[in-house]
């Protein structure tokens, strides 16, 4: 596709009517070169079109993804205006060229000039052909949902080694450790670029990264990195694009325990079609690095993915979009899981994506509703959150062991929604010990009164016993089933044999 004419013709993003004397200046489509501190460039370009009915563009972000330009007016002599990944844009022209200043909704600054460009310096590089299908060797990790941590939610590019170590550290010392959270992982921004024998190397934010596994070795920990198939990861990084191989046997030679994988630019040179087949390079290639390495496989749940992840030796795999820090998004990913409970067990799980817990945008009652579902779903438990500094109740929720050990549950069956009625839900999961876990959700924000019978979970007669999971209490079973008080948007997690 053609951005530049994709954009003059897309009417959606027309947005609103500046100055006429900046019209000569804003047609057209300028490279944005940003020289962050990790010593690495990433580049970005700015397409703008300005005619009668106004000012529409776009802005190429990260090289990956093209994203509309929303809120456009004049201020002075700029064009302000914001794009949905929460970068705030403020476009002063000087001469041919543009001067911009971003700023991000998560915080953070940079500044740039932008120099005219053609739409060809934006092509993808040519696709190498899939290879054949085949069936990548299960490598024998991940019997239960992967638990650690993981750094994107909450610090994003603001990761390095410092933050890594520390976190080691704080799950040690925090009892997260014992609690069962192993991996520490690096998202995205560690990559800075190859070197001349074309070996992927990190770059300024993180000086030794063998050395880093080393250390967070020594704590009892495991090391986890992240990559994509395209040229390019989602944050305009150096991708595993041609070197698949090589990078996996870098990863080994590092210590690393556990690769996440991001389409990310891999969209802009291979369809959907070629999902499973580009998966398979690096399940083949993590195969042969001489280390076992947890794959993770992130592709937000397309191509139906659960259905062939398996056959790469993937370990787990999202079944959706980003998370954010909220109860609509929480929720919209969390309840709507069950119909791939199939495609869940030992080995193989379904990633509804990270933790939020102790982020700041939920309450306590949801962010129990968020770790007792991600657990009934037997998903990933990978926090998300700075655990350097989290609080007590941050620390009560994501340390709960009766709650963890329902996702950590040997038989490895997911939750699948066994009752509805005005907001509220019943799920289900069987335990490996003839059990079953039950989770109670209030979907409403007022708290509400509200019950299941037993037999709508699978049990054949009343349970001998009843344990309420957060309040660490036996309750006295009644014969027709449960009833009891659930907080709005809050649950109540039952254990029952």
């Amino acid at each position: 596709m053609n951005p530049l004419r994709h954009l003059l013709g897309c009417a959606a993003t027309c947005l609103a009517l500046v100055s006429a004397a900046h019209a000569a200046d804003l047609n057209g489509m300028w490279r944005m070169d940003i020289h962050k501190a990790s010593g690495v460039t990433l580049h970005n370009y700015i397409i703008l079109h300005q005619d009668a009915a106004g000012i529409r563009g776009s802005v190429f972000a990260n090289s990956s993804f093209e994203v509309p330009i929303a809120g456009a007016h004049a201020e002075g002599g700029d064009i302000v205006f914001h794009i949905n990944w929460g970068w705030n844009f403020r476009v002063r022209p000087e001469g041919a060229n543009l001067h911009v200043v971003i700023t991000y909704d998560g915080g953070g600054r940079d500044e740039a000039v932008a120099v005219p460009a053609a739409a060809s310096e934006m092509s993808p590089p040519a696709a190498v052909a899939p290879p054949a299908l085949r069936t990548v060797p299960y490598n024998g990790l991940a019997a239960t949902p992967p638990m650690g941590w993981n750094s994107w939610n909450h610090f994003a590019e603001k990761v390095d080694d410092r933050v890594v170590r520390e976190t080691a550290d704080a799950i040690v010392s925090s009892g997260m450790a014992a609690a069962g959270y192993v991996y520490v992982n690096i998202d995205d921004t560690w990559e800075s670029g190859r070197d001349a024998q074309g070996n992927i190397v990190p770059n300024l934010k993180f000086p030794d990264m063998r050395a880093l596994a080393d250390y967070v070795h020594s704590k009892g920990l495991k090391l986890g990195i992240y990559s994509s198939p395209g040229p390019l990861t989602c944050g305009g990084y150096e991708g595993s694009y041609r070197h698949e191989e090589q990078d996996a046997r870098t990863y080994a030679a590092w210590g690393i325990d556990y690769l996440k994988y991001d389409w990310c630019s891999a969209g802009r040179i291979y369809t959907k079609a070629d999902l499973q087949a580009i998966y398979q390079v690096m399940g083949d290639a993590l195969a042969h690095s001489g280390r076992a390495i947890v794959f993770s496989l992130c592709e937000y749940g397309m191509g139906d993915v659960w259905t062939w992840a398996p056959k790469v030796s993937g370990n787990l795999w999202r079944t959706t979009g980003d998370i954010s820090d909220n109860w609509k998004s929480m929720s919209d990913i969390g309840f709507n899981q069950g119909r791939l409970a199939p495609f869940a067990g030992p080995g193989h799980w379904n990633d509804p994506d990270m933790l939020e817990v102790g982020n700041g945008g939920m309450s306590a009652d949801e962010y129990r509703t968020h770790f007792s579902l991600w657990s009934m779903l037997a998903a990933p438990l990978m926090a998300g959150n700075d655990l350097r500094s989290m609080s007590a109740e941050t620390r009560e929720i994501l340390t709960n062991h009766e709650v963890i050990a329902i996702d950590q549950d040997a038989l490895g069956r997911e939750a699948v929604r066994v009752q509805e009625h005005e907001g509220v839900e019943v799920w289900a999961r069987p335990l490996a010990d003839g059990g079953f876990a039950v989770g109670l959700f209030n979907r409403n924000a007022a708290e509400t009164t509200a019950g299941f019978g037993w037999a709508t979970v699978g049990l054949k007669a009343s349970p001998v016993a009843v344990r309420d999971l957060w309040r660490h209490e036996d309750l006295v079973a009644d014969a027709a089933g449960f009833r009891g008080v659930v907080p709005g948007h809050g649950v109540v997690l039952l254990r029952v044999n």
